[in-house]
């Protein structure tokens, strides 16, 4: 499974799901307590969370793992 997970439009609220699940772990009221619920999964399994707008596109992406700093490249 992936430590990766997104915080996608749900319903009438947000959700967090992992990466290539079928199923969403959580479902929140908004965005903020959905980006919430994932940062804290990400932190403790040192993954990545990736934030969509309500059109699905990605707003924005953080992690939370060893970053090689600076990046190769």
């Amino acid at each position: 499974m992936s430590k990766r997970i997104h915080v996608v439009p749900h319903g009438d609220g947000w959700a967090a799901r992992r990466e290539g699940a079928t199923r969403v772990g959580s479902t929140h009221a908004t965005q903020a307590k959905a980006t919430a619920a994932a940062r804290t999964t990400a932190i403790r399994e040192q993954g990545e969370v990736v934030i969509h707008r309500p059109n699905g596109q990605i707003r924005d992406a953080n992690s939370y793992g060893n970053d090689p700093y600076p990046p190769k490249g």
